[in-house]
């Protein structure tokens, strides 16, 4: 018969093909291990950035706004070093002793500003539609790599637990990212905006000089972060939503502070553009950085796999191409469902504590050393009006 294998040739092949099913488990092993390491090189590379983004290191960033205006003190001002130790209410000395270098204790007035900014950003960012959420302190390493972060890389800021897969949050921008990890959102659900107090825990590795003085670089602290997942199409429009509701906060606490465009060296790998808000903090005689917020694009929901459905289309007669019928009863097949497409995070900071307390101590304080609260915070703070130096 034409075709007919001669019987050795046939006994050749089958021979063959059980030895190749024998070595189909050790390729596909082998399979496995290439694309995780493929996975893991991948994640080192950073996002594209946005046209508009400068080129070059920090010195470059672009300013793209300044809101009000350095005051007039007319005397000579203090820090808030000075501030903190007339009025009694940091104490590093002890914080030292306790936890070592760059912790601290707030006390007095300086707790019930701390609870006060919390409170307040909270409370307009809620208002706003943010899900008020509550997140671990502690995740696993490898949500901290998929939100684009090293965990182990020689000058990691990430405090990691020994002998565990746990590492300690840097901002609470990771948990809230993991809470869609490997979920498919429908389009209708979109945007989802989170908030959430977090404990921030940082190594600082590196930082040393005048300009990470005090309060103003820290291994701990508390913050109020704010996270949105979207589709492709709305991300450029949510990120300037963040930067004007970051506005509206540190404009109602009379800070004198500039919006900047920040360039491609002070991007993280994760940020596809990122703008900061910096305040400017008379005691240190320079701008600090209060606030940043990012565009991730499709960064971390690659790695975290978070996608969503795009709404069904409708069809050329009106009808939704879904519900399987036309015009004139005649019987359509029913639509396949649209391929899912990955999301876009965001990610911006409502209230940095540390940072917004050197401001507020810096800035309005007076001639003999008592502080004005701002009155926003007022009511978060049982109505207290001046912070006074513990003499008087």
């Amino acid at each position: 018969m034409k075709g007919k294998l001669d019987p050795e040739r046939r006994k050749e092949l089958v021979e063959k093909g059980k030895e190749l099913k024998d070595r189909m488990p050790l390729i596909e092993q082998r399979m496995e291990q290439l694309e995780w390491q493929l996975q893991r090189e991948g994640q080192k590379l950073p996002n594209a950035t946005h046209p508009n983004v400068p080129l070059g290191e920090e010195a470059e960033a672009a300013e793209l706004k300044v809101v009000g205006t350095r005051r007039d003190f007319g005397f000579e001002v203090r820090d808030h070093l000075q501030l903190g130790q007339l009025l009694d209410v940091i104490d590093f000395d002890a914080a030292a002793e306790v936890s070592g270098s760059k912790f601290y204790y707030l006390k007095r007035a300086a707790a019930l500003l701390e609870m006060g900014l919390l409170n307040y950003a909270l409370q307009t960012v809620a208002g706003r539609g943010f899900v008020p959420m509550t997140t671990p302190d502690l995740v696993r390493e490898s949500v901290l790599e998929k939100c684009g972060f090293q965990p182990r890389a020689d000058n990691t800021q990430v405090y990691s637990i020994r002998d565990s897969p746990l590492c300690l949050t840097g901002t609470a921008e990771v948990p809230l990212g993991g809470v869609y990890m490997d979920r498919i959102i429908p389009e209708e659900q979109l945007p989802i905006k989170m908030t959430a107090f977090g404990h921030c825990f940082r190594t600082e590795a590196g930082a040393a000089g005048a300009a990470s003085k005090g309060l103003y670089r820290v291994h701990q602290f508390s913050k109020v972060e704010m996270f949105v997942i979207c589709t492709p199409a709305q991300s450029e429009a949510l990120l300037q939503e963040l930067c004007e509701l970051e506005e509206e906060i540190f404009t109602e606490l009379g800070l004198h502070f500039k919006i900047l465009d920040m360039p491609t060296g002070d991007l993280g790998a994760p940020a596809y553009r990122k703008l900061d808000i910096e305040a400017w903090m008379p005691g240190m005689g320079r701008w600090g950085e209060i606030s940043s917020a990012s565009n991730c694009t499709d960064y971390q929901s690659r790695r975290l796999n978070i996608r969503y459905r795009p709404r069904q289309q409708q069809g050329e007669d009106g009808a939704d191409s879904s519900n399987g019928s036309q015009k004139g009863g005649k019987k359509a097949k029913k639509a396949k469902p649209p391929p899912t497409e990955f999301v876009h995070t965001l990610n911006a900071t409502a209230c940095a504590v540390p940072r917004l307390i050197v401001a507020i101590l810096e800035n309005f304080q007076q001639e003999d050393g008592s502080v004005i609260i701002p009155e926003i915070l007022r009511p978060y703070m049982g109505g207290l009006d001046v912070i006074r130096p513990i003499s008087q």
